[in-house]
């Protein structure tokens, strides 16, 4: 019983406090997942990863596998619930303030202040990801492919609108990056 509490109550935390999307509520998700000893931090990068790839929002995704993991199919559904429920109230309390609100020029302060942080959370949160789980294994193994790997798909999504006239879509950069895999490890 204690896990389905602690499922919802962390979630819930991640569900109320996270501003800026997905991106900007991973920092969150990894304190509360480590705090509980849910996972360690490389299994955490791994979900991530894996989330990032699969349909949904990747809270949800997130919260569904680490409640599925510690609580079955009771605990996916409490955590999921948990990160949903704080953004489903505000939107409806928000629908019927709409017009107030956004009008006000405190609220319009408020959210351009945040623009910065939540930009800046994302970036460190990238540069994070990129240190732990490329560059830094890779110096200690000595094994730089995944690190040309990312500079090759780099060039190719930078590089595509001057060589083609034309940007690479992401899902087509999937493809090319799933291959990329396939065909060196």
């Amino acid at each position: 019983m204690k896990i389905y509490l602690d499922l919802f109550l962390g979630f819930l935390k991640v569900g109320l406090f996270s501003f800026g999307g997905a991106y900007g509520a991973i920092p969150l998700i990894k304190d509360v997942v480590l705090h509980y000893k849910w996972m360690t931090e490389e299994q955490l990068a791994n979900i991530i990863a894996i989330s990032e790839s699969t349909p949904g929002p990747i809270m949800v995704n997130l919260a569904t596998y680490v409640g599925s993991t510690r609580g079955g199919i009771l605990g996916a559904a409490i955590a999921t619930l948990a990160v949903v429920m704080p953004a489903f109230f505000i939107i409806l309390i928000v629908m019927f303030l709409l017009r107030k609100i956004l009008d006000n020029p405190y609220t319009q302060a408020v959210l351009r202040g945040l623009k910065p942080c939540i930009i800046g959370i994302i970036l460190a949160t990238g540069i994070s990801m990129i240190v732990k789980n490329s560059v830094y294994p890779l110096v200690q193994k000595d094994d730089f492919v995944p690190l040309i790997l990312a500079a090759v798909l780099a060039f190719i999504y930078f590089g595509s609108e001057r060589i083609i006239k034309k940007k690479v879509s992401p899902i087509m950069l999937i493809i090319i990056s799933a291959c990329l895999g396939i065909l060196v490890f």
